[in-house]
């Protein structure tokens, strides 16, 4: 059992959502996100999301956006990124780590990190992020109907693959993505980029019986949740609760000893609403 699926497992038996933060690896620092890291597993968060910066993000609004420029900008990349996780690792081995991002910077890492001693069928980026001890991986641009070796790939090496379902999803799509996903599946509750539009609640709720039509993964919620509020009202009926933009606003120029605290502080709000 992966790592992700025992901590679902575990909630499911406590009656708790899971709170699921998104933050932007090197932002708003490039060296913070391990002390990052362990300030929201401090706050309540069940599994981190951890944004793996790249040039061209067609998924993410213009918060994200230009949190991952900044990462981009200090010369955090996803050799970077794996060094976080390892470092936060020295210190939790049970947060399960999520790495989201797009299919350039995994590909790029395998073409140049090629070893003649990797086993049989596994990418560098694979091999890599196993040792690291990354949990899943959700890439935006891969479809699933194209990356079911890929999905074999990690889940020999413990880890999930994660899928994005959106309002435009039809039952074919959510099919597809039932025959390969794992860990859980991360349904994006607004059309359009990160951060955009205001969550409808209702029609959130209507959408996820569908899902679980289909889908016997837990389903997490994402894009627009904003505050305890609305957090509350999604866990009454999703699996997890996402917040990703709203972390990234909340952090985005503050002097680097006041980063930690702050998304801790945030994300206990967002923990005692969902247990209430």
């Amino acid at each position: 059992m992966s790592r992700i699926a025992a901590t679902f497992s575990q909630l499911q038996a406590q009656r708790r959502k899971a709170l699921i933060p998104f933050v932007t690896a090197g932002f708003p620092f490039a060296d913070i996100t391990p002390e990052l890291m362990h300030a929201m597993v401090a706050g309540g968060a069940d599994v981190i999301e951890l944004g793996v910066p790249f040039s061209d993000p067609s998924a993410d609004g213009p918060v994200i956006q230009k949190a991952g420029d900044k990462a981009l900008a200090a010369g955090v990349g996803l050799v970077q990124v794996l060094a976080m996780v390892r470092e936060f690792r020295k210190t939790n081995d049970s947060t399960p780590v999520v790495l989201m991002g797009y299919a350039n910077p995994v590909e790029r890492y395998s073409q140049k990190h090629r070893r003649a001693d990797a086993q049989a069928g596994t990418s560098a980026f694979v091999q890599d992020a196993a040792a690291a001890g990354v949990d899943g991986v959700l890439i935006v641009d891969y479809p699933p109907e194209e990356c079911e070796d890929f999905a074999a790939e990690l889940k020999a090496n413990q880890m999930d693959l994660i899928f994005l379902l959106a309002p435009t999803s039809t039952d074919e799509r959510m099919q597809q993505v039932a025959r390969i996903a794992s860990g859980y599946v991360y349904y994006v509750s607004l059309k359009g980029v990160t951060g955009s539009g205001a969550l409808d609640t209702a029609a959130v709720e209507a959408m996820l019986p569908r899902i679980r039509q289909h889908v016997s993964v837990p389903v997490g919620v994402g894009f627009g949740i904003r505050d305890a509020a609305t957090a509350r009202a999604i866990g009454r009926v999703a699996d997890a609760v996402v917040i990703g933009s709203r972390i990234i606003q909340l952090i985005d120029g503050l002097p680097r000893d006041q980063v930690a605290a702050t998304a801790e502080t945030f994300l206990r709000e967002i923990r005692s609403a969902l247990d209430s």
